[in-house]
């Protein structure tokens, strides 16, 4: 008689929106003992502190939570919750071995990439800014390193050319949830066979540092637009502009060519150009420094056309 994974007592590891898509995903399908997230943190002027995304899923469903500062110190906490399963996904920490090895269907992590395409923790803003045709969702086996566990699953979706790093999110925060419940009956069935990670196929999805977010239209115009709609709306990509800093948080390609890259080239009905490498990024929608989002008509509106263009975009 095959185990049915409502009764699998699951502890459940993650801290950002991604992994709420997840955790509700499984509240619904098992049994959730305990949920481990980042500590809370201080945010705002006021310094408040505000709880992560998986910490209040937990709470509005009342679910233990365990916030520890360093999960390799204080893991044996989750020893008296005896789970079958760990299962984590973007908790943020390194799990200690002792973790990794107690639960009697092991730790199970959902990746948002193919891996061994994109280890690490930005796969979605690599994927988009790399200029990756499709994407997915692994399911794996962890083990002490950085997403190289054994493959149990994967399911790939096409990246379209109008995502942007929010919407291919959501679409892989489902796609992941999905694929996580439709695959645990074949991990506590014993129905599964691993496939090792050819890690000589392997990319790194690294974390997005601040310098990533700096735009060099010295480049070609499709590597400015995927590098603007792989950092939109989080972190967002920016310019400096008049010794002013603007995010850049919507663009496209245009069709005229510049000798000279970096340069306001035009002025149209909804954005201005810059040129790059080979054409034109035109930009839709920004957000000038200590001001609200808008649209670049209306930034272009409170300028004068000839005090724009020609202007150099650093």
């Amino acid at each position: 008689m095959k185990k049915d994974i409502k009764d699998l007592k699951v502890v459940f590891m993650g801290t950002p929106e991604f992994a709420t898509v997840v955790l509700k995903k499984l509240i619904d399908n098992t049994n959730v003992v305990l949920v481990v997230a980042q500590p809370d943190k201080e945010v705002g002027r006021k310094r408040e502190l505000m709880p992560s995304s998986v910490k209040k899923v937990a709470v509005e469903n009342n679910i233990d939570v365990f916030t520890p500062n360093k999960i390799r110190n204080e893991y044996e906490y989750i020893f008296k919750y005896e789970p079958d399963i760990i299962i984590t996904c973007a908790y943020g920490q390194i799990i200690p071995k002792e973790l990794l090895d107690y639960p009697k269907y092991k730790c199970v992590n959902v990746h948002a990439s193919l891996l061994p395409l994109l280890r690490g923790g930005a796969p979605i803003h690599r994927a988009i800014i790399n200029g990756f045709k499709e994407t997915g969702i692994t399911i794996m086996y962890m083990n002490e390193k950085m997403d190289e566990g054994d493959i149990i699953s994967q399911s790939k979706i096409k990246i379209e050319e109008t995502d942007n790093v929010g919407t291919l999110h959501d679409k892989l925060a489902v796609l992941g949830s999905e694929l996580l419940i439709e695959t645990l009956p074949s991990i506590i069935n014993d129905e599964i066979e691993p496939i090792k990670q050819d890690s000589s196929k392997a990319t790194y999805g690294y974390i997005i540092k601040r310098e990533d977010e700096h735009l060099d239209f010295s480049d070609t115009s499709t590597n400015v637009y995927n590098k603007i709609r792989g950092l939109n709306p989080f972190p967002s990509a920016y310019i400096i502009l008049d010794d002013t800093e603007i995010k850049v948080l919507d663009a496209y390609i245009g069709t005229k060519t510049s000798e000279k890259p970096s340069i306001i080239t035009n002025v149209y009905k909804d954005g201005f150009s810059v040129s790059t490498l080979d054409k034109e990024v035109i930009i839709t929608k920004i957000k000038v420094s200590g001001k609200k989002e808008m649209f670049a008509r209306d930034y272009i509106n409170g300028r004068k056309k000839e005090n724009l263009i020609g202007k150099e975009v650093k």
